[in-house]
């Protein structure tokens, strides 16, 4: 591998010299082929006076990724922790895929940011090496400091940096990593760089972002999607006091059955004024007359009166047919159906949308919390008729996302508005905007049957999902794989699928597709195992059995399963009546886990008194407070979408507006969570969905074992159910 002096190291502009470090495209082969190549970059800067920074390129959503980045490149450089100061960085080619989600921010850096900061030491080693007229060998870093192990001498990184600066380039994919048994910083707890800022209320987040000049916008969309402006009372609104400007956003957006990615900028109307008060004042006097357009005759209730019908009826496709899932239904001792549903929910994050933005002389700043600020600015750029070159992206931390910023919904729409006033404008949404103008995790229905023989194995399972979709296409996020579990367990397998058009958006939520297939899949085992006679739990190891099967690995899932049996001391404590355990698992995101719930029951109110979280998510674990953080969080998420969390929607427009019917779980509603990891020999991956879906079946089951009640619709509270 052949990487240029120049595209590896360039002395930094800090007084009395310094080093800073970057990557070239080859250097970084490593990388998963979805990302693109690095370009020369600084993610490590040592200024003379031994200071280190460090730059986290991937935005940062409450997931701790600010901290786990320049952990792996700090491990590797041999510094101290402590010292370590950590920048942000903004979005920029030479940074790679800057993206949050899927998970993937463990096995996507664990080998590249690791890269950097081997290299990086090497090279100071070098350069001390140099200095001292000593073989490299004889060197060793350690806490920012190289020494030479024959004189005991030493030297500080500060004083080796420009030096370093004049290294040979090592051999990137030849270089030797740390072992575990070494590491200092990898697997140690450690608090987020931005907690102390936190604590102490410093403006840190998108909503608190402000700069000179700035003014405040609110932005009022047709509650039906895609409703147009017809006429609305603008004369009137800028007389009233602090407005400075009020417009009409023609927009246009893309309608239809099937709303991929971005579907365009919403029409509206824009109102800026001197403070966001002002602006909010003046929206409350708003009159707006819309066009609702086709949208405006969906409804929940005819959604569900459609589903049943459809589910009578031959389904439109059949995703996987295994064996002959009507012959083993007819074989079977015992057979089960049952109808399950889930609703679309709102991502609702404490931070509603927000963006600001400053178009001047053709170009464009714009701050943004956004997962996918690349996209963003393509987004953007194509609705503005820009150039990207012409628009620069800062990253600013965001107060929870969940998915949300998947889509750049609400940074196109200040870029329009920024792009009619001229002056730095700040667009920051209200909590109905965010609830009602959402990208919604979608519901679904399904219709399931299966048998089990006069042994209790699972040997027939029949699934028609009725879904939202076009043909073979489901809406974003509203489909189901061929290969949801127990796809390959059941001898006799049929899924099958019909879709109806929806034309509202929909998106990704932690833990997309897995947050509501887990609850029907690991609730209906559960069914199965009931009617089998068999323990839950044994049933579930049974159906696993011993052997892996293609991208399913059968070990690592019993490996949990066996645990969090142990920790929860399944099947070997005596409850009171009305108290019981539940239990599921699943796989996604690259993780393995499974949950044990403890739960009372009495007269309809619920206490989750505990949950046993066992998850398997490779070799090393990072950040241990930061992942036990990630997974209680998962826990709770997934607590508040089983017991209230629902959006319906009225003459198209939805229902819901603010958290109070579209509740998140309390503190005095918070179960004990108790976390355990199994680390086995495989490459480390993400924490932040995989730990959630399993928590609602498992608390869903553990409900009938207490009570013999079946719980097949979400939310628990149109079941009659609230918390204790």
């Amino acid at each position: 591998m052949t990487v240029s002096r120049r595209s590896f190291l360039s002395v930094s502009a800090v007084t009395g010299g310094g080093m800073l470090l970057g990557f070239g495209t080859k250097a970084l082969a490593q990388q998963p082929p979805n990302q693109a190549p690095l370009d020369p970059n600084t993610f490590i800067r040592i200024a003379a006076d031994g200071t280190v920074t460090l730059v986290s390129r991937n935005p940062e959503i409450g997931q701790g990724i600010k901290t786990m980045l320049p952990m792996l490149i700090a491990e590797e450089l041999e510094v101290d922790w402590r010292s370590v100061k950590v920048e942000q960085a903004d979005l920029g080619a030479q940074y790679g895929a800057q993206t949050t989600g899927g998970s993937r921010a463990a096995s996507n850096n664990w080998v590249p940011m690791r890269q950097m900061g081997a290299a990086g030491r090497m090279m100071l080693i070098a350069a001390a090496a140099r200095k001292w007229g000593v073989p490299e060998s004889e060197c060793f870093a350690s806490k920012g400091r190289v020494y030479h192990r024959a004189t005991d001498r030493s030297l500080g990184y500060g004083e080796l940096a420009a030096a370093a600066a004049t290294m040979p380039v090592p051999d990137l994919s030849a270089i030797k990593f740390k072992e575990a048994a070494s590491f200092k910083i990898i697997g140690q707890s450690t608090i987020g760089v931005d907690v102390p800022d936190i604590t102490s209320g410093k403006p840190i987040f998108g909503i608190d972002f402000t700069t000179p000049g700035m003014l405040f916008a609110s932005y009022q969309k047709c509650p039906v999607f895609g409703g147009r402006v017809v006429s609305a009372n603008l004369d009137d609104i800028k007389k009233m006091p602090g407005v400075k400007h009020a417009f009409v956003v023609e927009g246009q957006v893309k309608m239809g059955p099937v709303l991929d990615g971005e579907p365009g900028l919403e029409p509206g109307v824009a109102i800026v004024a001197d403070t966001w008060w002002d602006a909010q004042t003046a929206r409350k006097k708003l009159v707006v007359k819309w066009d609702n357009g086709p949208a405006a005759s969906q409804s929940t209730a005819e959604f569900a009166r459609r589903a049943d019908e459809l589910s009578k009826q031959k389904p439109q496709r059949t995703l996987k047919n295994d064996g002959n899932v009507d012959d083993g239904l007819k074989a079977a001792a015992k057979t089960v159906e049952a109808a399950y549903s889930y609703p679309f929910i709102s991502h609702a994050p404490l931070e509603p949308r927000n963006c600001s933005a400053h178009y001047q002389d053709g170009k464009l700043e714009i701050w943004t919390t956004s997962q996918l600020p690349a996209r963003g600015r393509q987004f953007v750029a194509k609705t503005l008729g820009m150039k990207e070159d012409d628009i620069t992206i800062h990253l600013l931390r965001a107060g929870g996302s969940f998915g949300r910023g998947l889509n750049n919904d609400y940074m196109v729409e200040v870029a329009a508005i920024a792009k009619v006033v001229g002056v730095p404008v700040k667009l920051l949404w209200t909590r109905e905007d965010d609830m009602q103008h959402d990208y919604y995790r979608p519901g679904g229905f399904h219709y399931l049957k299966g048998g089990v023989d006069t042994q209790g194995k699972l040997i027939a399972w029949q699934n028609h999902f009725v879904s939202y979709g076009d043909g073979e296409h489901f809406s974003s996020s509203a489909g189901i794989g061929p290969g949801e579990f127990p796809s390959g367990f059941v001898s006799n397998f049929a899924m099958y699928s019909s879709v109806m058009p929806l034309e509202i958006k929909t998106g990704a939520l932690r833990a997309p597709g897995a947050n509501s297939q887990c609850f029907v899949m690991q609730s209906f085992i559960d069914e199965m195992a009931h009617a089998a006679g068999q323990d839950p739990l044994v049933f579930r190891q049974t159906l696993l059995g011993e052997e892996t099967k293609p991208g399913y690995n059968v070990k690592r899932m019993r490996g949990v399963l066996d645990l969090v049996a142990e920790k929860s001391g399944w099947g070997k404590r005596t409850l009171p009546a009305g108290t019981a355990l539940g239990v599921a698992f699943h796989y996604s995101f690259q993780g393995y886990f499974a949950h044990v719930a403890e739960v009372t029951v009495a007269a309809n109110k619920l206490k989750v008194n505990r949950v046993w979280v066992c998850g398997d998510v490779g070799s090393q674990i990072i950040n241990p407070s930061g992942a036990e953080a990630q997974v209680q969080g998962g826990v709770i998420d997934g607590l508040s979408e089983m017991m209230t969390q629902e959006i319906t929607l009225e003459g198209g427009a939805v229902v819901q507006g603010n958290y109070d019917k579209h509740q998140l779980l309390r503190i005095r509603q918070t179960p004990q969570i108790e976390v355990h990891f199994v680390k086995t020999d495989n490459a480390p991956t993400g924490l932040g969905e995989p730990a959630l879906p399993p928590v609602i079946p498992a608390v869903t089951n553990a409900i009938f074992a207490a009570t013999g009640k079946r719980i097949r619709s979400l939310p628990l509270s149109k079941s009659g159910y609230s918390w204790a």
